[in-house]
C-alpha cells in the first residue's frame, strides 16, 4: 500500500483510542496521604514484587497501565523490584498453576517482614476459570497468606491501585469490595 493512501486512512479515521479516565479526587488525596505514610514509615518507596503464577497476561496488561504517565506509580511512591528480597509487597497474578508453586512459596519465604501479598484477578483471588484443572493449585491463598484480594477479570488500574493502598495502609488487609470496579460482570 502506498504511503499517501496509509496516511489518507489514518487522517480519514481520526483519533481511534479511548479517553483517558476521569480523575477520581478522593483517591487522589487517599494517594497523596498514604504517599506521605509511606515515606514516613519506610523512609522510601513501597517496593513490589509480580509473580505471575500462570496469568493469561490481561491482569500484567493492566499492571503495565498503572506504570505509565496518567496513573504515575512511581512517582507516588511505589516501585517495582526484580528480586522478592527487596520487596514489601508481593502481588501475584494468575491461578496458582502446580509449577510455579515451589517458587511462589520461597518468593513468600524471601520477603523481609513486614510483608504483604495482594493476590490479583479472579484467576488468583478464586482460580477463576483454570481454578479447578489438575494443572493448578487454584487460588493464592491455598498456598500463601493473602493480605488482599483485588477481584475483577483483568482489574481495572483503578481497583489495583485501590488493593495496593488497602495493603500498605495502616488499617490495611482489607479485601476490596467485591462491587468495586474491574468486575467481571461489569
Amino acid at each position: 500500500m502506498p504511503t499517501p493512501l496509509i496516511l489518507y486512512k489514518i487522517f480519514k479515521a481520526g483519533r481511534v483510542s479511548e479517553a483517558p479516565p476521569e480523575a477520581d479526587l478522593s483517591l487522589r488525596t487517599r494517594v497523596q496521604t498514604l504517599h506521605a505514610d509511606i515515606l514516613k514509615v519506610f523512609g522510601q518507596a513501597v517496593a513490589i514484587r509480580h509473580i505471575d503464577a500462570g496469568s493469561c497476561n490481561g491482569c500484567e496488561l493492566e499492571i503495565h497501565a498503572l506504570n505509565g504517565p496518567h496513573y504515575n506509580l512511581d512517582g507516588r511512591g511505589v516501585k517495582f523490584v526484580a528480586s522478592p528480597r527487596h520487596a514489601d509487597l508481593l502481588l501475584v497474578t494468575g491461578p496458582l498453576s502446580r509449577n510455579m508453586e515451589t517458587a511462589l512459596k520461597r518468593a513468600y519465604d524471601a520477603t523481609p517482614e513486614p510483608k504483604w501479598v495482594v493476590a490479583m484477578g479472579d484467576c488468583g483471588c478464586s482460580g477463576g476459570l483454570f481454578g479447578e484443572s489438575y494443572a493448578t493449585r487454584g487460588k493464592v491463598s491455598s498456598v500463601i497468606p493473602v493480605d488482599v484480594e483485588v477481584p475483577g477479570c483483568p482489574p481495572t488500574p483503578i481497583a489495583l491501585l485501590q488493593g495496593i493502598l488497602a495493603a500498605v495502609s495502616p488499617a490495611g488487609g482489607n479485601t476490596t469490595d467485591p462491587d468495586a470496579p474491574g468486575r467481571a460482570n461489569e
